[in-house]
């Protein structure tokens, strides 16, 4: 499987998204409207506007994104390594800048491919979404309006272990439990991650929380190519 993708062109990718506001009651008065209509289901079966504001996260026109966290194979020594570098904080127009900038001079040629778990669903388009909304250049690779199938360059694990079959979504932790990888799940998980970040103001966790699914995506790939697993000190910090 994959053995024609050359793991050294792949740029491996996972975000961190969070409600915009902390709480429901500091929307605007629109935004609460739009909030309710997008809720209509849920607020029908008995809860209240309120109490489904957790999930404003997952959608672009209600969240905002924290953290982007990238990993890069690389040989040294003939030893295959991979590097992390995360873009994180506040700001996410700075996030979503300094992102672009490195994917526009990194990873603009063909042979350049972007890679993440449910991506093409999640990651890839609330990127370019949030892009938009900040003013900001969607990056030449996630900018796939007008473009052929077979010029878009983005790989997802979830869609690879398909293999065709729609019917199911598998998440990254089952997918890396049945192939043997550990799971980098040892702190919290994507249903505290506004928690962690508008109660506790520690988007330093957050960020270290996504770089270990962009490390366990990078596995999944090794396994999907017959290739040994990276060990630790072959994992290399780059902030």
């Amino acid at each position: 499987m994959l053995e024609n993708q050359d793991l050294k062109n792949v740029l491996v990718l996972d975000i961190e998204t969070v409600p915009q506001y902390a709480a429901y009651e500091e929307l605007p008065e629109d935004i609460k409207e739009f909030w309710i209509h997008k809720m209509r289901r849920d607020i029908s079966e008995g809860l209240t506007a309120e109490e489904t504001y957790d999930k404003a996260g997952i959608y672009a026109e209600f969240g905002k994104i924290v953290c982007i966290s990238v990993g890069a194979f690389y040989t040294e020594n003939e030893t295959l390594k991979f590097r992390l570098k995360s873009y994180y904080g506040d700001d996410e127009k700075t996030i979503l800048s300094e992102f672009s900038e490195m994917l526009n001079k990194a990873y603009y040629k063909e042979e350049h491919t972007i890679c993440g778990h449910n991506s093409k669903e999640f990651d890839f388009p609330y990127i370019a979404r949030r892009c938009l909304i900040n003013g900001i250049p969607i990056p030449f690779k996630l900018d796939n309006a007008g473009k052929k199938p077979w010029d878009v360059k983005l790989l997802d694990t979830m869609e690879l272990w398909k293999f065709g079959d729609y019917k199911s979504y598998t998440s990254m932790n089952l997918l890396a439990s049945v192939l043997g990888i550990r799971s980098p799940k040892d702190d919290i998980d994507g249903s505290q991650v506004g928690g962690v970040y508008w109660k506790e103001k520690n988007v330093k966790r957050i960020m270290e929380y996504c770089q270990k699914d962009v490390v366990t995506v990078a596995q999944v790939l090794l396994r999907f190519k017959g290739m040994d697993l990276l060990s630790d000190e072959n994992i290399v910090d780059a902030n």
